[in-house]
């Protein structure tokens, strides 16, 4: 039974006032959870043959963490067919994922890809690095992580200290592209203002094998 408190307060409210807030509470309930809907998780099922295609040695373990272990011998970063390659094409798109890097380590996330036998002249890449272990006041180029490539630095150094987990959202719809690395913007463009406005608009994703360890969890992307 309402309390005497709640029915002044409702009177006071007035009706208009209650459908109005209950309105508003209904919008922000549909926006939540429409922001929740079409994702994919592309590591579904700790199976890497059901989205992804590579010659690389890169395997998932029960938690869900793939790993990249560099064979003998393994060197450099132009083993194309090695990267980690998403068998479907996108073109706009949201992507969310964690990637763990060691000393020194180096990879890129790929994307707008036309050939994947030529990734670098034929798509854009997002660079993972282990920009964290740098020092502070170190100057900052697209080959930290964020950074565009070519051409195109983070706004800051938001990357942890090798070792740690670190998460990247990723937006690319029509040309604008946005870049958040553990929740700060790095980066936001407008890709036909830069170099890599020729790339093509529709493409391959992928993860770069730069004959570097390197460990990735909870990759889901949308269709935008």
């Amino acid at each position: 039974m309402c309390s005497t408190t709640c029915r002044l307060g409702m009177s006071y409210l007035g009706i208009d006032a209650i459908v109005f807030l209950a309105a508003v509470f209904l919008a922000a309930f549909a926006c939540s959870a429409a922001e929740q809907t079409g994702w994919i998780d592309l590591l579904e099922g700790n199976d890497l043959s059901k989205h992804w295609t590579t010659t690389g040695n890169w395997t998932i373990d029960s938690d869900g963490v793939v790993k990249l272990t560099p064979r003998p011998g393994e060197k450099g970063w132009s083993r194309f067919d090695a990267y980690l390659w998403l068998k479907k094409e996108y073109q706009d798109f949201e992507i969310q994922f964690e990637y763990k890097v060691e000393k020194g380590g180096n990879s890129g996330f790929y994307f707008r890809v036309a050939d994947r036998a030529s990734p670098v002249a034929k798509g854009i890449e997002v660079q993972i690095y282990d920009s964290g272990s740098k020092p502070a006041d170190a100057k900052l180029t697209d080959h930290d992580s964020g950074g565009i490539i070519p051409g195109i630095p983070p706004t800051k150094n938001a990357a942890k200290p090798a070792g740690q987990w670190n998460h990247f959202h990723i937006i690319h719809k029509g040309d604008k592209l946005t870049v958040k690395l553990n929740g700060e913007l790095v980066n936001e463009i407008d890709i036909s203002q830069t170099r890599l406005k020729d790339r093509p608009a529709k493409g391959f994703i992928g993860f770069q094998d730069h004959a570097l360890p390197l460990w990735l969890r909870n990759i889901r992307i949308r269709e935008l």
